[in-house]
């Protein structure tokens, strides 16, 4: 293939590469960050998404990177959501006196990493999108030095984020020295012959580092502790990108490398999805701060997603893409809820802090109401929806290990309830502990949208998304 060629498959990862760079030089020579500024940030993520749309679909540089519907659907929802974190970040640091040009350059980055991860033909491309993504990230977390909980988050996720790295080096490794290729489609003529049983050993390590990197049971163990100390849009943008983004991880290892391994792998997922659920549900049980408690959330709908994923299949990934993009949705607007909102300038973190909101933001309360009805799965907000395709997708497929698990699942859900509700109950019917400040006008207007969307908007998105996501699947591995 010609040079001509390949770039014009890494268009999206060229621009943002370049944006990066120019949004890093810009900053250190003005120091200040402008309207202009966030805007040109937020126009490269749009300009990469709408290039890999029109972009043509096939393998560069070999078989490295792969640009298939699949990488498009996702791309087209990362850098969408990368853009809306630097939007609702830039106005939060802002209004504390941490506005730092850093911040656009460290979200257009680790898009860049999520891009290449979802376009991922290659154990190394892989690694290198991966730690692209997670260096930006262990900085966001850590984005308010001044900050004791914000530098702790960070430190956190760096110290446990390089083990995961270790682990998925030593599993690509393994799988390199056994198949003598780190390409995925060496990977799987070579799981056929004589070293398939040396090349799953591999997969084991490698499907630990991956787990860790969408924080599924039980290497959720940091989730909580950086949720917790990051600032509150940047945890919005953790919950959401990097979670799709890790998903098609996921995906690309185990469809393109391991497609007919799916009995072997389907075990291991079925297990860590289940873990993730329980995790997610019965520890969440126990937190009052809402950030911990939808880092639980956020635990538990990766081990839905994670179902969807051990499906296989098309039926598998289209269930694992709709789930995601209805998710990030729900996430993402109920952080910009979340960080509209204070009292005597200090953050509403708590459930007791939100004890009678409905009285003095009754808007942003009916908000946050729909965005806990769709977590928990309640028909017909788009947290059901959700919830059906994975579900469906699992019950469907003949399997009896998947049909458990689904049935598991469900069970999960209804457990996990009970916080969704207690958050209900404090903000519709204690009462109230005193005023609350003016929400931030961006923050509440991407609040109120998103929960617009989670119904009744859905209904009308879902017939466009549906198909979508469908001929995304697909095409998968055969672009």
């Amino acid at each position: 293939m010609t040079f001509a060629a390949n770039f014009s498959l890494v268009l999206p990862e060229v621009i943002l590469g370049a944006s990066a760079l120019v949004l890093l030089v810009w900053g250190a020579f003005h120091g200040k960050v402008t309207p202009l500024y966030t805007g040109a940030a937020v126009l490269a993520l749009l300009a990469a998404a709408a290039a890999a749309v029109v972009g043509p679909h096939g393998h560069a540089f070999n078989g490295v990177y792969a640009a298939d519907a699949a990488a498009t659907y996702a791309k087209v929802a990362i850098y969408g959501f990368s853009a809306l974190a630097i939007v609702l970040g830039d106005r939060w640091l802002a209004a504390r006196g941490d506005q730092k040009f850093e911040y656009a350059v460290l979200v257009v980055l680790s898009a860049l990493g999520m891009g290449v991860t979802a376009s991922a033909g290659d154990l190394i491309s892989l690694y290198v999108g991966v730690e692209l993504q997670s260096l930006a990230l262990y900085v966001l977390a850590a984005f308010r030095r001044d900050d004791a909980k914000s530098s702790e988050a960070g430190l956190k996720y760096f110290v446990l984020g390089a083990l995961s790295s270790g682990l998925l080096l030593y599993g690509a490794s393994l799988i390199y020295g056994f198949a003598g290729s780190t390409r995925f489609e060496d990977i799987a003529a070579a799981a056929h012959g004589t070293h398939g049983v040396g090349l799953l050993f591999g997969l084991v390590f490698l499907l630990c580092g991956l787990a860790f990197k969408v924080s599924a049971a039980p290497f959720h163990m940091w989730t909580p502790d950086v949720y917790e100390g990051a600032p509150t849009p940047v945890v919005g943008f953790f919950a959401a990108a990097p979670k799709l983004a890790a998903m098609m991880m996921f995906a690309r290892v185990l469809g393109d490398a391991f497609p007919d391994s799916v009995a072997q792998w389907r075990q291991i997922l079925v297990i860590t999805s289940l873990a993730s659920v329980f995790v997610g549900a019965f520890a969440g049980l126990a937190q009052n701060n809402l950030k911990r408690l939808w880092a639980y959330s956020s635990i538990a709908n990766v081990g839905y997603a994670l179902l969807g994923v051990a499906t296989g299949g098309e039926t598998g990934l289209h269930s694992m893409l709709l789930f995601m993009t209805l998710y990030m949705v729900d996430v993402t607007g109920f952080f910009a809820c979340l960080q509209a909102l204070s009292r005597d300038g200090k953050p509403m973190e708590t459930i007791e802090d939100m004890a009678g909101l409905v009285k003095h933001r009754p808007g942003v309360a009916v908000a946050m109401t729909a965005f806990s009805l769709s977590a928990l799965g309640m028909p017909p907000f788009s947290g059901f929806w959700a919830k059906f395709y994975v579900f469906g997708a699992a019950m469907g497929s003949g399997d009896v290990l998947l049909q458990w698990a689904a049935v598991l699942g469900l069970v999960g859900s209804v457990v996990a309830a009970f916080y969704y509700l207690r958050l209900i109950k404090a903000m519709w019917f204690d009462a109230a502990e005193g005023g609350v400040d003016k929400p931030q006008p961006i923050a509440r207007a991407v609040g109120f949208v998103a929960a617009a969307f989670s119904f009744p908007v859905v209904l009308v998105a879902l017939i466009w998304l549906d198909p979508a996501a469908r001929a995304a699947a697909a095409a998968f591995g055969h672009a």
